[in-house]
């Protein structure tokens, strides 16, 4: 019998969903939109593509990380981390965990 490492041990569990995309800032957005056939490709507005072969991109529109968390607290997230952290809560209030101090 052989001896399993402390990490091949361990399960994972998913208890909650979250996400932010072009399509939708929430599960039930993206989840409807997608349901919908909603494309999230437009055209990129967030640089100048003029000298760019490619100017669509599925580009999330409408995101204010202001919504989740003060400004102070924002200013330490550059974009992507206030992607990953926005959805990151929003996956913890799906799961309904109850938390204790």
């Amino acid at each position: 019998m052989s001896r399993q490492s402390e990490t091949e041990k361990r399960r994972v569990v998913v208890t909650g969903m979250g996400v932010v995309s072009s399509v939708g800032l929430t599960l039930k957005s993206f989840w409807s939109a997608i349901l919908n056939g909603t494309s999230g490709a437009r055209q990129v507005s967030r640089f100048d593509v003029s000298n760019m072969p490619t100017t669509i991109a599925a580009e999330i529109t409408r995101f204010d990380i202001g919504d989740y968390f003060s400004a102070k607290k924002a200013k330490r997230f550059n974009l992507g981390m206030q992607y990953a952290a926005v959805a990151s809560l929003e996956a913890v209030l799906d799961s309904r965990i109850k938390f204790e101090k």
